[in-house]
């Protein structure tokens, strides 16, 4: 490393410029529709196969019975309250 005026105003300015880089970064990242889209596709490649785009049945059948019985727990609980 120089001492050079020039070599650290070029050390000054390509740190600036990697800095400006991961401010963009981050405020992309940190956008509310950049993560609204990123959890929407988490979401669809849980019930949906991204190579074939065919639907996970597997993994609809778990929600569904999760709340069905989430269902039923509360209406079982509703009648004895009574």
């Amino acid at each position: 490393m120089s001492n050079q005026p020039s070599d650290i105003e070029r050390e000054i300015e390509e740190t600036r410029e990697r800095l400006a880089g991961t401010i963009d970064q981050l405020l992309y990242r940190s956008h509310p529709k950049t993560i609204i889209g990123r959890e929407v596709a988490q979401v669809k490649a849980y019930y949906v196969d991204p190579t074939t785009g065919e639907p996970r049945t597997d993994n609809i059948l778990k929600t569904v019975g999760g709340v069905v019985g989430v269902v039923a727990f509360f209406v079982v609980l509703r009648k004895l309250a009574r």
